[in-house]
């Protein structure tokens, strides 16, 4: 259990670390095409949620190698907290915005966290409950499935808000706000 623990916890700050680093890894290396297709390559609800998938994923193959002999379930409890913390992030983003009719970066980086945590709980208790080992496979090609939409709608996007990129002028203007406001917020005492 206490190895469990430990891998939870770097888990999560291997996660939210790499994520946000590879929100920017597309720019650093002049929009190459092959980076572009495990990083956000624009600022889609669908590129953000790569944050998560992929850095999640990576750590998932680190993790059922080193812990796969002592906890049999753990391939289920990874492929399940990597579904649930990718696709949280639209659900949050879209019911906060629906509900305050704009959206802030605050709650984005917060939606980005939240997502991260809840992924890694739910890894942590079904590697110790194994409920998900039933479906072992079915995730395992749901996490699949999930890849390889990520690499074909990369760049051939469906026609549909999810996959939409601001405008370069409501990204930078919305940017802008959001720094101030940040700027301002930290200000406060």
């Amino acid at each position: 259990m206490k190895n469990i623990k430990r891998f939870t916890v770097i888990g999560i700050l291997f996660v939210l670390l790499t994520g946000t680093l590879s929100h920017f890894v597309y720019d650093w290396t002049g929009n190459h095409t092959v980076i572009g297709l495990f990083t956000p390559v624009n600022e889609s609800i669908w590129e953000h949620m790569k944050l998560l998938f992929f850095p999640m994923l990576l750590y998932a193959f680190f993790a059922a190698l080193r812990l796969k002999e002592d906890h049999p379930c753990i391939i289920s409890s990874l492929c399940l907290g990597i579904l649930t913390g990718t696709l949280l992030i639209p659900v949050l983003f879209y019911a906060y915005t629906g509900i305050l009719g704009k959206d802030f970066f605050i709650l984005d980086i917060g939606i980005f966290i939240v997502s991260t945590l809840t992924a890694f709980l739910l890894f942590y208790r079904l590697t110790l409950s194994c409920k998900a080992k039933p479906f072992t496979v079915m995730l395992c090609i749901l996490v699949c499935i999930l890849f390889v939409c990520f690499l074909i709608f990369t760049y051939h996007p469906p026609d549909l808000d999810l996959f939409a990129n601001p405008p370069a002028e409501i990204y930078k203007a919305y940017m802008l706000q959001n720094s101030v406001n940040l700027a301002l917020f930290s200000l406060k005492p």
